[in-house]
């Protein structure tokens, strides 16, 4: 380790114990409601529940985050205190050490990994970001630990039901959320205001999910060529893990393509220009395909890849996963030994859209909770909850004295 480097490292954990100490300092009503985040990445989920809370509720939220980029941290409002707690040995032990009554985080897998459960009581809200199925991508027990889910849509309450019944789970607070992504898609497709209009050339978005299985860690060099061969306007994004796991693989995208004049490259995630510019979307598993094509009425071609799968009994619910049976919805299929079907395929999905569009628009409020008012919802959920906590914790105090 060089001296910058051990420099870097002891600064970190001058942060971090800075931070650990200071949340222990805060006052019970700073840690009534209580918001976890692992990045920055993460902060338009929370932006728009912290506002309700902030200011329509008059709620004080205290934010935490592990990220030293995090936009929340630069948030000034007198009910708004944010905390910046690295990953780490004081980020652990905050974790197990925390008082709080009310804690909301995306971060899945608590208590199963290192980030345990706290020794008090305290009530777990976990805030799904993506209208994915629960239990097929991600591990049998990811949601097990929490006491509160913010569901998005009918799909997420059944199988976190049937989770609950095979495992002997206790019945948890699966609240009817929604999803605020899909709506603010919703609202900037309506202002762009491109009914039925396709550029010219017509734009195709990349963007899989990430892995060994994913469109570009397996074929994205020859889809992206074919693409551009074909006279589109490629953009690719590749997911964040797929930068920071093979970077390599991207950057040989960019050496190979970067001049083209109809190639373009994105890294944010939580972008949605690139979006909305874009006339077509392709994907393998990732469940931004479905926000996509129910949030823009726009078609997606699957390349259909090995699942992703990180529970090898997703089966045993007896639920096929949205991002599956979605698929069927969603637009059309291309094998990976196929690719050369790929602009047939794009042809006659773009040739469509506009009845693609209306099916989307009738099947999105039966799949998706509280459209156009889930935030509004969700923040007074949260902050019933800390309500009804904050007594249970005055109570305990009055039976102590």
């Amino acid at each position: 380790m060089g001296l910058l480097d051990g420099i870097g490292e002891r600064m970190g954990m001058l942060q971090a114990w800075s931070g650990w100490r200071g949340y222990r300092k805060l006052s019970a009503d700073w840690r009534n409601i209580v918001i976890y985040s692992e990045s920055g990445q993460d902060w338009h989920y929370f932006e728009p529940l912290v506002e309700v809370l902030n200011a329509a509720l008059q709620k004080k939220v205290t934010y935490v985050t592990s990220d030293t980029t995090d936009p929340g941290l630069s948030r000034e409002h007198g009910l708004f205190n944010a905390i910046c707690i690295p990953a780490g040995f004081f980020l652990t032990l905050h974790f197990n050490m925390q008082k709080a009554d009310v804690v909301v985080l995306t971060m899945m897998d608590l208590d199963n990994l290192q980030l345990k459960k706290s020794i008090n009581p305290v009530h777990y809200i976990y805030l799904f970001h993506s209208l994915g199925s629960t239990h097929m991508v991600d591990h049998a027990n990811s949601y097990d630990a929490y006491d509160s889910l913010f569901c998005v849509g009918p799909h997420h309450v059944a199988e976190l039901r049937k989770r609950e019944l095979i495992a002997d789970l206790p019945t948890r607070n699966l609240f009817e959320y929604g999803h605020p992504r899909l709506e603010s898609l919703l609202a900037a497709a309506e202002s762009q205001q491109r009914e039925g209009v396709c550029s010219d050339p017509p734009v195709v978005l990349i963007a899989p999910t990430w892995g060994d299985d994913s469109i570009f860690n397996s074929c994205g060099d020859e889809l992206t060529g074919l693409l551009l061969d074909a006279g589109y306007h490629v953009i690719i994004r590749p997911h964040y893990q797929t930068l920071a796991m093979t970077p390599d693989l991207i950057n040989g995208l960019l050496a190979r393509y970067g001049q083209h004049a109809n190639f373009e490259y994105q890294e944010r995630m939580a972008e949605s220009d690139t979006l909305l510019r874009s006339d077509i979307l392709i994907c393998d598993w990732s469940a931004m395909a479905i926000e996509y094509a129910l949030g823009l009425g726009k078609p997606v071609l699957f390349v259909d890849l090995p699942r992703r799968v990180r529970n090898p009994d997703w089966q045993e619910l007896g639920c096929e996963p949205l991002e599956a049976s979605f698929r069927k919805l969603a637009g059309d299929i291309v094998s990976p030994q196929n690719l050369a079907e790929v602009p047939v395929k794009i042809s006659r999905l773009l040739a469509t859209r506009l009845a693609f569009r209306q099916r989307m628009q009738t099947l999105r409020p039966q799949m998706v909770f509280n459209i156009g008012n889930s935030i509004d919802l969700g923040a007074g959920e949260i902050a019933r909850l800390a309500a009804e906590k904050a007594q249970e914790r005055q109570q305990r105090a009055q039976r102590g004295a």
